[in-house]
């Protein structure tokens, strides 16, 4: 048995879904759902008064973070910003919840963390039942601080992932756009969380990582304890806890198997996508960070397909500047070229905010206020972010898109205040593209339906699938419970990208695919045979799409969808794309 493992703890398998290939093993990092893991312990009434103490000590210690946060803050960007941790204040000192878990340690027994996480837990059910916007907002304000106290009362540090001492796998409850942002990558082994699909923002961002994930583990975030060794497979979505060493060989023998694949693929990196009977297909990388232009580079790609720029926004104080966004975006042109870089215009709302924007709750984030119709809302906002892309087109070989259109009025209104910033910019006497191509993305059913008239305005379509397949069918990406109905093959979806394709071709554009729906190397003839000219995936996956559609013709491909397009059922063409990819390219299905 390994060292780095304990010897005396079972093996235990757990089932999620595989979401970024590869096999990660080692010691955990676990971010919980709201709380700590509390423990039930039971104390004698000798050991109330020290219980008693240790709480004081406790919310001593956490008033004293919350002030220093708030001072922070206010000498950063103001006295009025700081004020909101007034309210968590209020928590630390809220007598009737503190007298509460005394009184329950006193008559049950029970240790004062276990009795203090009970009865917050209680408060927080109570308030999120009132019919009261601003009592259920003050629902995060307890959660807050319940952790704060809590973390003090165990005596844990609090665990931030933008600086982790050594290699760790992240188990979560769920990582958000705000988490993954400030990742300290070096140090990232892998993704565990409780819920999620092959859509979440988790699986985009391991796949750009190019590190394993499993998602849609249920409670696993309860189950692991921190420091705990644990080996996650991202092909298959098993998570191994105490893996045993002969568990640890026959994964050393996959990677193996894997790693010689890889090696075979080298030989066409640096090749032309081109099927045998000489249909070029033009093959681009996702990216959601400067960094991330490397792996793109790497593996092969030919430019960036999709620059997501809100995680440029996240984590900060204030709106990144002009300036900042400039430099930014220019970095990426100047490392890419001689190819392009396509610029996705912020796309912020659904699961990705951010806070001092104050943007409202929503009942509905994902068909709320976000992407295009939060920057025509907030022109100045839109505006800041048009001049930076403008000027970083400089560069030769920069293209702007706009996600989530609905329908041409907001392609309009878009270019409108894209002429405005070129305007000013030439008043200014500042460089930017003159001929700057700007593209659409397809995300939303009514965009699909209405690609003849969008195609007029733009220079090329691009379609966002994992939107689309969320709007069409009515299925929460992010939810496990009904990941089995997001159904990429469902009928309804190749035809809004048959539709979205043959408009574009009718106005003489190209039609591009920058959603997961690309990555996946068994739908690669079927998205070809509908008509895409692009696909833009993660970087990890572009050698394996590049070598698979040097493998069979456009003629087969059209074929192919001609056939799925008269089936009925979103497995039987799933079935039919498998079969073909299995006698064309076994190797890379292996």
């Amino acid at each position: 048995m390994s060292d780095e493992q304990n010897s005396s703890a079972q093996e235990q398998r757990f089932q999620g879904i595989g979401v970024s290939p590869g096999i990660a093993h080692g010691r955990t990092i676990v971010i919980g759902r709201y709380t700590q893991r509390v423990r039930r312990k039971v104390i004698t009434p000798e050991e109330i008064d020290g219980e008693v103490a240790k709480l004081e000590q406790a919310l001593l210690k956490t008033r004293e973070e919350i002030t220093a946060i708030q001072k922070q803050i206010a000498s950063s960007i103001g006295e009025k910003d700081a004020s909101i941790f007034d309210a968590h204040l209020l928590v630390v000192e809220d007598s009737s919840l503190i007298m509460q878990a005394v009184k329950e340690m006193q008559s049950s027994l029970l240790c004062i963390e276990f009795c203090y996480s009970r009865v917050a837990r209680r408060y927080i059910k109570s308030l999120q039942q009132i019919d009261d916007d601003y009592l259920r907002e003050r629902v995060a304000d307890i959660e807050d601080v319940t952790r704060r106290v809590l973390r003090n009362l165990m005596g844990l540090e609090h665990r931030t992932l933008n600086d982790l001492p050594e290699p760790r796998i992240i188990v979560a409850y769920d990582l958000s756009p705000s988490d993954t942002a400030t990742l300290d990558r070096g140090n990232v082994k892998g993704f565990a969380t409780d819920i999620g699909s092959r859509t979440s923002h988790t699986a985009i961002m391991a796949r750009s990582l190019n590190i394993p994930a499993v998602v849609g583990l249920h409670d696993i975030s309860e189950i692991i304890e921190n420091d705990q060794y644990i080996l996650i497979d991202g092909y298959k979505g098993v998570l191994v806890i105490n893996p045993t060493e002969k568990t640890l060989w026959e994964y050393g023998q996959i990677e193996s198997q894997k790693q010689t694949i890889e090696d075979k693929l080298d030989e066409v990196r640096f090749v032309e996508p081109v099927t045998t009977d000489g249909r070029r297909i033009h093959l681009a990388g996702n990216i959601e960070l400067p960094e991330d232009v490397a792996h793109v580079v790497e593996n092969g790609a030919e430019g960036i397909g999709l620059y997501r720029t809100e995680f440029f926004f996240i984590n900060r104080d204030t709106l990144p500047s002009e300036d900042e966004q400039y430099e930014a975006y220019a970095q990426v042109a100047r490392t890419i070229k001689p190819h392009s870089v396509i610029v996705r215009t912020l796309d912020i709302g659904g699961d990705k905010f951010l806070s001092h924007l104050q943007i409202p709750q929503e009942m509905n984030p994902f068909l709320g206020w976000r992407a295009i119709r939060f920057c025509l809302a907030r022109q100045d906002v839109f505006k800041t972010q048009l001049r930076a892309i403008l000027r970083a087109s400089a560069e030769g070989n920069v293209k702007i898109m706009y996600p989530m259109i609905s329908g041409v009025k907001e392609v309009l209104d878009a270019n409108a205040l894209l002429e405005q910033c070129k305007n000013e910019l030439r008043a200014e006497g500042k460089a930017f593209d003159e001929h700057i191509s700007t593209g659409a993305m397809i995300e939303v059913p009514s965009a699909a339906l209405t690609a003849d008239r969008i195609a007029e305005e733009v220079d090329f379509l691009s379609i966002g699938t994992n939107d689309l397949i969320q709007y069409s069918i009515a299925v929460d990406r992010v939810n496990e419970r009904i990941a089995y109905l997001y159904e990429p093959t469902h009928p309804a979806i190749l035809q809004l990208i048959k539709l979205t394709a043959e408009a574009a071709h009718r106005k003489g554009i190209w039609c591009g695919i920058c959603g997961e729906m690309g990555g996946e190397i068994t739908l690669t003839p079927l998205l070809i045979g509908l008509g895409i000219d692009e696909i833009s995936t993660g970087s990890i996956q572009v050698p394996f799409i590049k070598q698979a559609i040097r493998l069979f013709s456009h003629q087969e491909a059209q074929q192919l969808a001609q056939e799925v397009m008269q089936m009925h059922y979103p497995q039987e063409i799933l079935d039919h794309c498998k079969a073909f990819a299995q006698r064309h390219y076994p190797q890379l299905l292996e």
